[in-house]
C-alpha cells in the first residue's frame, strides 16, 4: 500500500512538473511569437492570396504588433506602411479620406500591407527572398541588384544584399515564419482557420501576462 501511494506521488510530481514546464513554455510562445488581429489577417489573406502566417511573422518583425509603431522613416503601424505606399494604396484600393494617421488603424494597414505584399509575390512570383527585400527596401532597388552581377549572378536571384538593414529582416522574417508554421500550422484548418481553441488560449494568455507585466511597472503589484 506504502509503495503504491509512492509511485502515484511520483507520477503526480511528475505531471505536475510537466504541465508547469508546458504552460511556462506556452507563456514564452505567446509572447514572442503572438497571432493577434486575426480576423482582419485571414479576411485579407484570403481575398489577396497570401499565406496569412507569413503576414503574421511580418507584423511581428515589423512592429511586434504595435499598432502604433512609428520608424524613424515614417512607416506606420502593425506592418510599416511607408506614405508614399499609403497613399498609391488608398487610391488603388478607393480608401475614402486617406491621411497618414488611418495607417494606425489595425484593419485599413492590414489590408494594404497583404494588397502590397500580393504585388510583389505578382511581380516577384514565389521568390519569397525577393518579396521581402523588396518589401523592406522597395522593388525599385530590388529590380536594380538583379541587373547588378555583384549582387546577383543570373539576374533573377540576389546572391548578395548590399543594405545591411534588408539583409538581417529577411533573416529574421523567415526565421520568425520558420517558428509560427511550426507553431501554429498544424493548428489550422479548413473549416475553422485559426479558430481552435489552442490559438484562442494563446492569446487570452499573452494578454494576462502583459496586462500583468503593465500592473507590475506601474508599481500596483506587491
Amino acid at each position: 500500500m506504502y509503495r503504491r501511494r509512492k509511485r502515484k506521488r511520483r507520477l503526480l510530481t511528475k505531471v505536475l512538473t510537466f504541465l508547469i514546464i508546458l504552460v511556462g513554455l506556452m507563456s514564452i510562445i505567446s509572447i514572442l511569437f503572438p497571432l493577434e488581429y486575426m480576423d482582419y489577417i485571414v479576411k485579407y489573406a484570403e481575398e489577396y492570396g497570401v499565406d496569412p502566417l507569413l503576414v503574421s511573422a511580418i507584423i511581428n518583425v515589423e512592429s511586434r504588433y504595435d499598432k502604433d509603431a512609428v520608424s524613424p522613416k515614417n512607416a506606420r503601424g502593425l506592418m510599416q506602411i511607408g506614405p508614399t505606399t499609403g497613399k498609391w494604396a488608398a487610391e488603388e484600393l478607393n480608401i475614402e479620406n486617406y491621411n497618414e494617421n488611418i495607417l494606425f488603424i489595425p484593419e485599413i494597414n492590414i489590408r494594404i500591407g497583404i494588397w502590397y505584399l500580393s504585388k510583389l509575390e505578382s511581380e516577384f512570383g514565389d521568390n519569397l527572398d525577393l518579396i521581402l527585400a523588396a518589401y523592406n527596401a522597395g522593388s525599385g532597388n530590388v529590380q536594380k541588384w538583379r541587373l547588378d552581377s555583384l549582387y546577383s549572378k543570373d539576374g533573377i536571384n540576389l546572391d548578395r544584399i548590399p543594405f545591411k538593414e534588408t539583409a538581417e529582416y529577411l533573416v529574421k522574417v523567415k526565421g520568425n515564419l520558420k517558428i509560427y508554421n511550426l507553431i501554429y500550422n498544424n493548428r489550422l484548418t479548413k473549416s475553422e482557420r485559426f479558430g481552435s481553441k489552442y490559438i484562442e488560449f494563446m492569446g487570452i494568455l499573452r494578454n494576462y501576462l502583459l496586462e500583468l507585466s503593465n500592473i507590475y511597472d506601474k508599481g500596483d503589484l506587491i
